[in-house]
């Protein structure tokens, strides 16, 4: 479904990817690797957010490296940023309302909310705004990535800024996420629990794919099990946070 050719990212003199060559088909596929090894770069380049240096981006079988962001997204491919976007005067209904391309339907997307496990009824009609906690942000977030039903829905560290309650109910959302969606997802992340629902692992380090295999394969040759329980990967070595 989608490949990476020889993709390569420069900035200010520093190689961010070096000759990037994958292709991904898996229902389920997550990043990951130390920071500052490129993870969100390369989803970005993939999303159209960034244009790469060279080498080219295919999504089934289309050359879309030089499309933008709007033409890539009309062919199934969606972004959820690692700090969601928030639009002032919106309620939720709006945004998965524009998410699905459809006129609102009340059954339709209250389905939507509940997948994620939030109630329609304190939900739907509230507004985007400071009033709701990143938890609740980044499952309306994956709500709209649900009713958008695009071919590949693309996630940049959705636990990232996120309390222990929150983090727990996102993992039960991706676990039925990658059960009922019709897409492909692509995930960065650190954490355990989401590598471990993985069908394959992309493991990057300096800019470079260093493994591509199964979540278990992967998982045991860095050593990413979380040392004392704690379950956010971080480095190299299998460094884990005091989490």
């Amino acid at each position: 479904m989608l490949q990476l050719r020889d993709v390569c990212f420069t900035a200010d003199g520093k190689d961010i990817l070096k000759n990037i060559d994958l292709e991904i088909d898996d229902k389920f596929v997550a990043i990951t690797g130390p920071n500052g090894s490129g993870k969100s770069t390369l989803l970005k380049i993939i999303m159209g957010i960034i244009t790469p240096t060279s080498g080219r981006v295919i999504f089934d079988g289309e050359d879309i490296t030089d499309l933008p962001v709007n033409e890539r997204a009309k062919k199934g491919l969606s972004f959820a940023f690692q700090q969601p976007v928030k639009f002032k005067g919106l309620r939720v209904r709006d945004l998965l309302s524009i998410a699905s391309g459809k006129a609102m339907d009340l059954d339709r997307d209250c389905s939507y909310l509940k997948a994620v496990g939030l109630c329609p009824r304190d939900y739907i009609d509230r507004e985007i705004n400071d009033t709701l906690s990143g938890g609740e942000m980044k499952r309306i977030e994956i709500a709209m990535a649900a009713a958008r039903g695009g071919k590949m829905s693309l996630f940049d560290e959705p636990e990232a800024g996120i309390d222990l309650w929150s983090f727990n109910s996102l993992i039960d959302v991706f676990e039925d996420l990658r059960i009922k969606t019709d897409g492909n997802i692509l995930i960065i992340s650190h954490q355990e629990r989401i590598l471990e629902i993985a069908d394959k692992i992309i493991y990057l380090k300096d800019g470079e794919v260093s493994r591509y295999d199964t979540a278990e394969t992967v998982m045991s040759e860095f050593n990413m099990r979380g040392a004392k329980g704690c379950k956010c990967f971080r480095g190299a070595e299998g460094e884990s946070c005091n989490g």
